[in-house]
């Protein structure tokens, strides 16, 4: 889930797959992989329409369908200014203030504190660095791969095939609206059947953010135990 969880805005020089519309509006993928600067472009234009933003609100949901296992869905919400951000997720909290991250465990009652990952690093955690910056981890290869018609609006589909066959995942899936290039969901699909759907149900840009969001208040959590896990 690891990846799922890092890819939200995706902000290049990764290979990608050739782009060829056939009849039914698909684009069929050749059998040796190309790049596709046309796959690059629409996520640079995307990365670029919601890094305008001066603040950004997001309320997002995570399916989860595990082999032999009930559906799971999980709800959440980040908020960003700049390189700062706050994710409320699974009963847990993540703030950073772009230079520490404290990762809050209620059920725990358990904070541990870390230094905030540096621009392009893959910490694990669902940050707006890592979301905007996948297709340049160079850890997959990518393609527009469908288009449709949803009603007035035209589906963008583009497909995410990891790099090392050993990856967990046999692919993954962003879909976007093509005129807009407002995310809509995104897919991934696991080798073991495994299926995660995160979507996002509300995006807010611009939204005033009150003090102290992006802050780590120690009075607001009594009785926590709190782990400095910084270097």
């Amino acid at each position: 889930m690891k990846h799922l969880l890092l890819l939200f805005l995706l902000g290049t020089t990764i290979a990608v797959f050739a782009q060829n519309k056939n009849t039914a509006g698909k684009i069929a993928t050749p059998a040796k992989e190309q790049s596709n600067p046309a796959a690059k472009a629409v996520l640079e234009k995307m990365k670029a329409k919601y890094q305008a933003y001066k603040t950004l609100e997001v309320e997002f949901s995570l399916s989860m369908e595990l082999a032999e296992q009930a559906k799971e869905l999980q709800k959440g919400k980040m908020q960003q200014q700049g390189n700062k951000y706050r994710v409320d997720f699974n009963g847990q909290t993540i703030i950073c203030d772009a230079k520490t991250l404290w990762v809050i465990l209620p059920k725990n009652k358990d904070v541990q504190i870390n230094n905030a990952p540096s621009p392009g690093e893959d910490d694990g955690i669902l940050s707006p660095q890592a979301l905007f910056n996948i297709y340049q981890s160079k850890d997959y290869l990518y393609a527009i791969t469908n288009e449709y018609s949803q009603g007035a609006r035209v589906i963008q589909e583009i497909e995410f095939k990891p790099v090392d066959k050993m990856s967990e995942y046999a692919k993954l899936r962003l879909s976007l609206d093509k005129k807009t290039l407002d995310f809509i969901d995104l897919k991934a699909f696991g080798k073991d059947g495994s299926r995660y759907v995160l979507q996002m149900s509300k995006i807010t840009p611009n939204k005033a953010m009150p003090e102290g969001t992006f802050a780590f208040n120690k009075a607001n959590y009594p009785g926590y135990h709190v782990e400095d896990l910084r270097d």
